[in-house]
């Protein structure tokens, strides 16, 4: 006779188990283990990219020249903003000289429309496979309940063909079925909390970087409209 407490183990229950529940319990460890993936790489690429948003903010506001920060900036390969600014600074050098409007301003759409191209592939590249967890985290409970009603109905066949309502007989089949929903809560309590921690990470690196453009915008603006200014100083000298 089999020990009680051996029979009624996870392990053994899970091996016992009709192959539609041990089919559902696959895919949810599968599910389980991808989330974890996700959240392990993304954890440790939020963490660079806001590090090294700092360190390449530093290099912007106490550097001389763009150039400078560009060549400074490179190393910064996990920077959203690194990689903001040298999308704009590409369009930058890519602008006419004698590309003015009317009031001698340079036409600045371009870069603007570059930067901000350039904050969507970001964002859209830090999001990648982060919906997964939402997935996970509605759909994990439901696959598991459907598990415990499937392990439920066949317990009650059981039940019906050995013609016993006991306990011995019952506790078996219910904890088998039982094990499908604790499965699908164990992928999706994780998943549900660690996707609203990471969205908050990405929403503050947004931000960060959706400002970033405003002001490198505001210095490109400055850098030209003082171009302008010096030009118009030295028209008169060239004309005594």
């Amino acid at each position: 006779m089999n020990n009680p407490t051996h029979s009624l183990s996870a392990f053994n229950l899970i091996l016992d188990a009709s192959p539609l529940v041990q089919l559902i319990l696959l895919f949810l460890v599968g599910a389980s283990i991808l989330c974890w993936a996700v959240i392990l790489s993304k954890s440790i690429r939020m963490k660079s990219a806001m590090q090294e948003n700092e360190q390449f903010l530093a290099i912007f506001w106490n550097s001389k020249g763009l150039e400078e920060i560009q060549t400074k900036g490179e190393g910064l390969t996990h920077s959203t903003i690194a990689r903001v600014f040298e999308s704009g600074y590409k369009e930058l050098r890519k602008l006419p000289v004698q590309d003015r409007t009317d009031d001698g301003q340079p036409e600045i759409l371009n870069i603007e429309r570059a930067l901000n191209k350039a904050v969507a592939n970001q964002i859209d590249d830090l999001e990648k496979y982060v919906e997964w967890l939402a997935t996970t985290a509605s759909a994990a409970p439901f696959v598991g309940l459907f598990g415990t009603v499937w392990g439920i109905m066949s317990s009650f066949q059981s039940i019906g063909a050995m013609g016993s309502a006991s306990l011995a007989v019952v506790a078996p089949g219910i904890s088998e079925a039982l094990i499908a929903t604790a499965m699908g809560l164990a992928a999706a309590i994780p998943a549900a909390i660690f996707y609203n921690y990471l969205l908050n990470k990405i929403k503050r690196i947004s931000l960060d970087t959706e400002s970033f453009v405003q002001d490198f915008l505001n210095m490109i603006q400055r850098s030209l409209l003082s171009s302008r200014v010096k030009k118009s100083e030295k028209a008169p000298d060239a004309v005594r």
